[in-house]
């Protein structure tokens, strides 16, 4: 152990928090100096490599390189091609491709061109046959191009047959003679291009897919379906990305132009910058330190290492400046055409492997607790931390689609929302503090980035649908907690009448979430009233938030109550939290340790059995195993003495976390990932991995510098603000 603690001492020693966003800097900036070269002067784009290029992720999922190809649903194909035709001309395996497109939507118009197969079984591979044959496809560019000039006319390259399963009277077409026909072809259409005239695109994706599973051939020379689908679809994003822009189908789409108000976020951050370039020109750079603000949902206050200066006037527009070039990486990340992205796909491999790797990372940066209270600061953040770091591999490796992953996840979910109930509630009923200032304060750290991110990344506030949840729990906390009669501690000072209508005021609430997610017309009812409609609808609908809100309607209510028993059994001395003490006398403890994990592996075995998303979501909101959790970290005094310091520090910036994957590891909002290193997943995940932790700790600084300023203690000062805040958003 004393070797374990040297190494942790020399890592953190040599690799700080400050030297890794230095690196992350310099890695941002050579890798938009690459993509950008090799985007622009590489002559090569994304339509290119969805026609071009690719791979199989699993049966039947194709992934194109550098780029994610949208699977078109009936409704989405007739709107994009309802004014448009589709011609395929070829031999059979072009009606095969035709049938594929068939499945998708009628055809409305395209051009395909095939026409070397049957030239090579009829006059037996000769090469005077392939010579003529270049001949043919260079007299047709000229009139593909006159059709190219009204449309998309796209070249389908043979793909491979297998010779051992062909008809005797097939046997000459071999894969070489269709590798000297596609040769031929190629060769007429880019001396063509050469010229000027052509507009031909090729499109070799359907072959790539072939040549891998061409075994899987009924006679050898058809293509199985799936290869045959593969190339269908990509012809539906080639011809539609453009039009329909699917938020999941980066190939073959144009940056959209910036908005009004991007552009004057814009506007806003170059100010600042020519703000703070006045203040360095003068000479007016002092620093200052930094106060450190409350946590948003404990009760406890970080206490400064020194005392601390309202922050400068150059501290403020550097943090402004920092903010903007930060918000400039998220919108190259996932806005603009400058990254690649890729589908995720689940094995349990992707999702497993680095679970290990992190509890075994968590395992190693382990302390000793400076407190043994049950859930105390430590062992809240160690929670939420490793909680967070599941989260994003199950969002990474698309382990959604695997039931029993998805439904302890929604438990991880809860549990955020559980400790929302536990912290505020915990702060009121301690400290009675419910003064504007620290309500702003809360909901300015708990929303700043994500508003911030509602205008540059152009998303609805429902989309980053957590930040909605848990800004609506801490409003009804806050209610119920201020609302007449006000119950505190040192009021209530162990007198059960008191203790009685803290439970009647917990029934009410209780009743009212009841109301609300069993009366449909309630909710819409109150959802939809303006303001609540700005915050909470999507596209005029409150759907989305009332699935949201329903999945998890107890857990912060849950978690109020916890904090009340747990509280009021603290004050009169039940629990023992002293070091290395069980929780409670034996021959309490013991059973309830042993229940808690029967209780644990009864709902993994029921979680692990669920069949049907739609069912078990039903069921969710009534069983939780978050107290049966609490209880096994905390009845043995040794677990309470210790806390993974791994964790806990991800636990801090876990807010942090969860909103910025959506932009800078994640990509085309949570959909796909992030490519910043192009054919190397391992060192792409390192890298954006690395970069996004960094970014996502510097938002969590700069937020809370900011809230310093943007949030004066001064009551009638922040009355003037809240008011022009206002009135911004009732103009917006």
């Amino acid at each position: 152990m004393a070797v374990l603690g040297l190494g942790k001492r020399e890592i953190n020693q040599h690799f700080t928090i400050r030297n890794a966003k230095l690196i992350s800097l310099v890695l941002v900036v050579l890798l938009v100096i690459f993509h950008t070269a090799s985007r622009y002067f590489g002559g090569r784009d994304s339509c290119e490599w969805l026609l071009s290029s690719g791979r199989y992720l699993g049966e039947n999922v194709w992934q194109p390189y550098g780029c994610m190809m949208h699977k078109y649903k009936s409704i989405e194909a007739k709107s994009c091609l309802s004014k448009k035709r589709v011609a395929f001309l070829g031999d059979s395996r072009i009606r095969q491709l035709f049938y594929s497109f068939i499945k998708i939507i009628e055809p409305v118009w395209c051009v395909s061109g095939r026409l070397s197969e049957w030239s090579i079984k009829l006059h037996g591979g000769s090469s005077e046959t392939l010579k003529q044959y270049q001949v043919n496809v260079s007299a047709m560019a000229v009139y593909l191009e006159r059709l190219a000039q009204h449309g998309e006319v796209y070249w389908v390259l043979q793909e491979p047959v297998n010779e051992e399963l062909l008809r005797k009277d097939r046997k000459v077409i071999t894969n070489h003679q269709l590798e000297l026909y596609n040769k031929a072809a190629v060769d007429a259409l880019d001396a063509a291009k050469r010229n000027n005239r052509s507009s031909v695109k090729r499109l070799a994706a359907s072959r790539k897919a072939a040549l891998e599973t061409i075994g899987q051939s009924d006679d050898g020379l058809h293509i199985p379906e799936g290869a045959r689908d593969i190339g269908a679809m990509v012809l539906m994003n080639a011809l539609c990305n453009k039009l329909h822009r699917p938020i999941d189908g980066s190939c073959c789409q144009t940056v959209p132009s910036p908005n009004l108000l991007q552009k004057l976020a814009v506007c806003f951050f170059v100010a600042s910058a020519l703000v703070l370039l006045g203040f360095y020109v003068l000479g007016n750079n002092r620093h200052h330190h930094r106060p450190v603000p409350p946590d948003v949902e404990s009760l406890e206050e970080k206490k400064p290492a020194s005392a601390a200066a309202p922050l400068g006037a150059a501290a403020l527009f550097q943090a402004v400046c920092k903010m903007g070039i930060i918000m400039a990486y998220f919108y190259l990340c996932d806005r603009a055409d400058l990254f690649m992205k890729e589908h995720k796909f689940y094995t349990h491999l992707t999702f497993f492997i680095p679970l290990i790797y992190i509890f075994v990372l968590g395992v190693f940066y382990s302390d000793n607790s400076k407190e043994t209270r049950l859930l105390n600061r430590e062992q809240t953040d160690e929670w939420k931390g490793w909680m967070q770091l599941v989260i994003l591999i199950y969002h990474i490796s698309g382990a959604s689609a695997f039931i029993p992953v998805y439904m302890h996840v929604r438990v991880l979910v809860a549990a955020y929302l559980f400790q929302t109930g536990y912290g505020h509630f915990s702060f009121f009923w301690l400290k009675g503090d419910f003064g504007l200032y620290r309500v702003c304060q809360v909901l300015f750290r708990l929303n700043f980035l994500v508003l911030v991110l509602c205008v540059v990344m152009d998303r609805p506030y429902q989309f980053y649908y957590f930040v909605p949840l848990v800004t609506f729990w801490f409003g009804v906390i806050y209610g119920m907690m201020v609302m007449w009669p006000q119950i505190l501690q040192k009021r209530a000072n162990g007198n059960g009448m008191w203790h009685l209508g803290v439970l009647v005021k917990l029934l009410v609430l209780l009743l009212f979430i009841c109301a609300l997610a069993y009366s449909q017309d309630f909710f819409h009812a109150v959802f939809s009233f303006w303001p609540f409609s700005k915050l909470f609808e999507v596209n005029g609908s409150v759907y989305e938030w009332g699935f949201r809100w329903k999945l998890d309607r107890f857990a912060v209510i849950h978690g109020m109550l916890f904090a009340f028993v747990y509280l009021v059994l603290q004050k009169r001395q039940v629990l023992c939290e002293g070091k290395g003490e069980a929780l409670f006398s034996a021959w309490i403890s013991s059973p309830l340790f042993f229940l808690a994990i029967v209780t644990f592996v009864t709902y993994s075995v029921w979680a692990s059995g669920c069949k049907n998303k739609s069912e078990c979501n039903e069921m969710h909101p009534y069983i939780s195993v978050i107290l049966a959790f609490i209880l096994i970290r905390n009845i043995p005094g040794y677990a309470r003495s210790i806390y993974s310091s791994f964790f806990a520090w991800f636990g801090k910036i876990s807010l942090e976390l969860f909103i910025c994957q959506y932009h800078i590891w994640l990509a085309a909002d949570t959909k796909g990932i992030l490519i910043l290193i192009p054919g190397s997943p391992s060192l792409n995940i390192l890298v954006s991995t690395f970069i996004f932790v960094c970014v996502a700790h510097e938002i969590s600084v700069i937020t809370n510098d900011l809230a310093q300023v943007v949030i004066p203690k001064d009551t009638a000062a922040l009355l003037k603000r809240l008011g022009g805040f206002l009135v911004l958003a009732t103009k917006r």
